[in-house]
């Protein structure tokens, strides 16, 4: 794919590791749009720094081209319901996911939760000092802008009681295990900002009815 580079070649994770994964699908897609002399659409930009091996490998997805659409579908997923979709087309036409696709769809589900919720940059920094014996990898998070109401504080805080939520410039902090860090955020995320479908049916009112007034919900 001429002004492509190696986009799609053995470097490609490299490539995703020097521009981020949000950068790196935006590029094929544009790539792709190019070649179909289609208009280019402003991108949603979030900004997504996690040190992850994800990518699709040349010995699970051979073709280039096949590659390229793959990742072209995913820089337009929106929803949690089009990757699994996704996901489950790749485990039909190409087998089980191997470790580097996992992480490409766990780091595209966090990006499906930034844009539901409105963060547009994720960090994730290890922090200084010698890892103990005996001790799993630990990193530290950063999401910002995170709007959080006062029972999605609370919540927080019996989930993660050492995260740091600033209110001002809207940015959580929070201590995670590094492994799977890609997917622990995008859960915390659906726990602290319920999806609409999930606050409706938790949040439904009780029937004015005097015999159900002492239900509880």
């Amino acid at each position: 794919i001429r002004g492509a580079g190696n986009l799609l070649g053995r470097d490609q994770s490299g490539h995703i590791a020097a521009v981020g994964y949000d950068l790196y699908v935006q590029l094929v897609a544009e790539a792709v749009a190019e070649l179909k002399g289609e208009p280019l659409r402003a991108p949603v930009e979030v900004t997504i720094d996690i040190p992850s091996d994800a990518h699709l490998p040349s010995d699970y997805v051979s073709r280039e081209d096949v590659r390229l659409e793959a990742y072209r579908r995913l820089a337009a997923v929106d929803s949690a319901e089009v990757l699994e979709d996704i996901r489950a087309e790749w485990t039909d036409r190409f087998g089980p996911l191997p470790a580097p696709a996992e992480g490409l769809l766990e780091v595209a589900a966090l990006r499906v939760q930034c844009l539901r919720t409105g963060v547009r940059e994720v960090s994730v920094t290890a922090p200084r000092g010698p890892v103990l014996s005996g001790r799993r990898r630990r990193v530290v998070a950063r999401l910002s802008p995170l709007e959080l109401a006062a029972s999605a504080r609370v919540r927080l805080r019996r989930l993660h009681p050492d995260s740091v939520y600033k209110e001002e410039p809207r940015q959580l902090q929070v201590d995670l295990d590094a492994h799977g860090v890609a997917a622990a955020l995008a859960a915390l995320l659906e726990a602290l900002v319920p999806p609409p479908a999930h606050v409706e049916a938790t949040e439904a009112p009780v029937p004015a009815d005097s015999s159900l007034s002492g239900v509880h919900r």
